[in-house]
């Protein structure tokens, strides 16, 4: 029992710290019916819909087959790295940050092996996590916090998508510039046959429509909860075990945060004290809080002290890069990576914190400069 629980808290660190923190918050401001006035439900719909849907493409192969089309047209090793990567940046504004490391991470290492050119798995899992945090910036749907922060500010999706546009263009430059130091990127490389994935078409179709149903409730054309609904008596009728693929510990991660910064809030002298300090400081103290809680708690907690919605879209993007728990979504590249190559995760992690630290400098002087 102990040895589950000590691995249980391993996994779920960050639900654990926040369940922690809602309990301590709740000595101090009892818990009454506004408890579930702190929660935005309608965020926890909309992601357990698309969550739901993410997992059921992910079971049914069309992640693997996209990416064996496209392998198969690459014949130097740029070519390979730059599809590989590529690959995390621009799905993951579709896909989610985290869906697209899980899905291509473990397909990158298997890839970079047949092709015989494990000498760059570290450099090309880096940027691939790298190319995930920063693509999934661009759109609502991208990663949790801007799921809550699009929500919480009531903009349009175009008037989102084209705020964060610079810096997702920039953020583009920058992974190609890198690219461009692979070393021996002109070389030829054969990949050995990769084995087809079993594609199963109508229910990849059937994804695909709740996937286009599950947008219109976050353009706000659709109620979520029927959105929801919807999407939960499909896959429960069509495939009710993807429904067990999915990480409800998010959603209970958001809750507890919730309560947390909602009693927060109702407490009159730290509201003022964090409201003064935060204040015209966003960007920076958004960037430097993801550092130590990670992107999403920071969103969940900033956003209580400010109505800057902005500038705190930008700070908890761009602070998703630095240390590895900036965003959650670099620890599942790191934990696969650790899988494979246990004896060079020190190596990763170094290289991984250099990369994140470079990249974070150049994108925080690009957000201060706009």
């Amino acid at each position: 029992m102990k040895n589950k629980i000590i691995a249980f808290i391993k996994k779920e660190a960050v639900l654990v710290v926040a369940a922690i923190l809602a309990c301590i918050s709740a000595f101090i401001v009892p818990p009454t019916s506004a408890y579930m006035e702190y929660i935005d439900w309608c965020v926890l719909g909309i992601l357990l819909s698309l969550m739901i849907v993410m997992a059921g493409l992910q079971k049914n192969g069309l992640f693997d087959a996209l990416v064996i089309g496209l392998l198969k047209k690459t014949k130097k090793v740029w070519q390979l790295a730059f599809v590989l990567v590529f690959l995390c940046f621009f799905l993951s504004m579709l896909i989610t940050n985290d869906v697209a490391l899980i899905t291509f991470v473990p397909f990158a290492i298997l890839t970079l092996k047949k092709a015989g050119q494990e000498r760059l798995v570290i450099p090309v899992v880096v940027l691939q996590t790298i190319a995930a945090n920063l693509g999934s910036m661009l759109t609502p749907i991208g990663n949790p916090q801007n799921l809550y922060l699009y929500n919480l500010s009531q903009v349009g999706i175009l008037e989102f998508v084209l705020f964060m546009l610079p810096y997702t263009v920039v953020s583009g430059l920058l992974l190609v510039i890198s690219l461009l130091f692979i070393k021996g990127k002109r070389e030829a490389v054969v990949i050995k046959e990769q084995s087809k994935p079993q594609i199963l078409l109508i229910e990849n179709i059937i994804y695909l429509v709740l996937f286009a149903i599950s947008l219109l409730s976050v353009a706000k054309i659709l109620h979520y909860i029927a959105v929801l609904l919807l999407v939960l008596i499909v896959v429960f009728i069509m495939e009710k075990d993807v429904l067990k693929s999915v990480d409800y510990s998010l959603l209970l991660t958001f809750i507890c945060f919730f309560i947390f910064t909602g009693n927060l809030e109702n407490i009159p002298a730290v509201k003022e004290t964090l409201q003064n300090l935060i204040t015209g400081r966003e960007l920076v103290i958004s960037v430097f809080a993801s550092q130590a809680i990670s992107n999403v708690p920071a969103a969940l907690l900033l956003s209580e002290f400010t109505g800057n919605y902005r500038v705190l879209l930008k700070g908890v993007n761009i602070g998703g890069l630095g240390t590895l728990i900036a965003s959650m979504a670099s620890l599942i590249s790191y934990k696969i990576f650790a899988n494979h190559y246990d004896k060079l995760k020190g190596r990763y992690f170094l290289w991984f914190t250099l990369a994140n630290i470079v990249y974070l400098l150049i994108l925080m002087a690009v957000a201060l400069i706009i």
